[in-house]
């Protein structure tokens, strides 16, 4: 014996057809908890009956709800709510511009057995130079070559993370009073370290491929600063807007700033799905610092970062580095020589790209906006909107479970009223990704 559905059958008064109305109502009742995860909804010819609808129209309205990953139906049995409601501290993490998981518990066991037959030993009994040991810059720049960029090992200075790559960059040509410019919009954890920093930071205006040339020779005309004058942007999937830039932008961008004898720092962490696109620090090694580590592009698990710096660069980079010395572990960069010679790193990337692809069409199809703007290599989704529209959906999505990037963090200026929603997508497991994104499409329809 089937048991009674605890939802009470409604339409919702939007809607352009009846089954719409009946997708709204359900999805409105599940956001807002008066359905909870595992609830029964009630059967079709019964739904019919009581919504005076054609059995049709609930067989399409409960087509649809599962495909937006907010009911599942159980042969013999029925159809449930799919989404599980948040209950205490337990969120569902769209914050977080991690790729997914990419890497099984085999394919790591191959990698200690491979390890443990040819690791030096001398790297872990003795304490690493300030840039690294010699052979493990000559691995990164093994990796490195994979992106299309080419950089002699002494021009390397390796880390524990990329961010400390980036804020070693930042120290080397802003100085305690530089300025440093980079797009209006852009990755929360450089905007975050610049300003702890002090620095002057000044947005430049964006477009479809990023940063503006002219507005960046605009900005650029007459600056000048206590302190050195850089240019920080992301050229391949920006961070959260997964513009990238042509060929052709990249060259005027360097062009720009060779003019004006600024610095580029470039953040490459997503460089290995620019298929062939230049890196800057090709175009003009002499002006660039490459950013750029391996968590993004293998997994969050392997914290290596690497800067690929000027020639005349290398010495003031080493005297820092004295006082704070950042290697990666020996073990980590073992890793890399490893994958890199059983062909793991071709095969990780590849897998990457397919899942990333696989979550950027299921974000697209489940939240349907036509602003949405997304790359199909990239680990989130970017929907412009007000500021003070996305603070308001970032708000509502905590309440139902789902965390969100704050806008703010996102913007060289807070106050500026153009901002969107970061949504990212690598973290979770699928199904929780569909429930959380489901969730998101209810409170971003109009009128919610």
């Amino acid at each position: 014996m089937l048991l009674r559905s605890s939802w009470t059958p409604r339409l919702a008064s939007n809607g352009t057809n009846a089954a719409e109305r009946v997708v709204l109502a359900l999805a409105d009742d599940i956001v807002e908890g008066r359905l909870a995860g595992g609830d029964r909804l009630p059967a079709h010819r019964d739904l019919a009956k009581t919504l005076q609808i054609g059995l049709g129209t609930v067989t399409k309205a409960y087509a649809l709800l599962e495909r937006r990953g907010l009911t599942r139906s159980v042969k013999g049995r029925g159809t449930f709510v799919a989404i599980q409601q948040a209950h205490g501290d337990r969120q569902i993490d769209l914050s977080s511009n991690a790729p997914p998981a990419a890497l099984g518990a085999r394919v790591l066991a191959r990698t200690l057995t491979g390890i443990a037959r040819k690791i030096d030993a001398d790297h872990f009994n003795l304490y690493a130079p300030p840039g690294g040991h010699l052979e493990h810059r000559r691995i990164l720049a093994r990796w490195l070559e994979t992106i299309g960029l080419a950089v002699d090992p002494s021009q390397l200075v390796l880390t524990s993370s990329a961010r400390q790559a980036l804020s070693l960059a930042f120290d080397l040509v802003c100085g305690r009073q530089g300025l440093l410019l980079t797009e209006r919009i852009t990755y929360p954890g450089a905007l975050a370290l610049a300003r702890r920093k002090g620095y002057r930071i000044q947005g430049v205006e964006m477009d479809a491929e990023g940063m503006v040339p002219q507005a960046l020779a605009q900005a650029l005309d007459g600056a000048a600063p206590a302190g050195g004058t850089a240019v920080y942007l992301t050229p391949t999937l920006h961070n959260p807007t997964t513009a990238t830039m042509s060929a052709k932008r990249r060259r005027a961008i360097v062009a720009v700033c060779r003019r004006a004898g600024a610095w580029i720092i470039e953040d490459g962490v997503y460089a290995a799905a620019s298929d062939g696109l230049p890196q800057l620090a090709t175009l003009a090694p002499d002006i660039t610092l490459h950013v750029n580590g391996l968590s993004k592009s293998l997994g969050p698990g392997l914290q290596v970062g690497v800067l690929a710096l000027p020639p005349e660069l290398c010495g003031p980079a080493q005297a820092l580095l004295q006082d704070v010395p950042m290697a990666p572990s020996a073990f980590s960069c073992a890793v890399v020589d490893e994958w890199l010679a059983t062909g793991v790193v071709a095969s990780v990337q590849r897998d990457l790209r397919h899942e990333a692809r696989r979550r950027s069409r299921l974000a697209v199809s489940l939240l349907g906006a036509s602003e949405l703007v997304w790359h199909p290599d990239a680990y989130n989704v970017w929907l412009p909107m007000r500021r003070d529209a996305a603070e308001g959906v970032v708000a509502a999505a905590a309440q139902a479970g789902v965390k969100l990037t704050p806008p703010q963090t996102l913007m060289v200026n807070p106050k500026d009223r153009a901002s969107g929603l970061r949504i990212c997508l690598g973290g979770p497991g699928f199904d929780e990704l569909t429930g959380a994104l489901a969730l998101l499409a209810t409170l971003l329809k109009p009128g919610a």
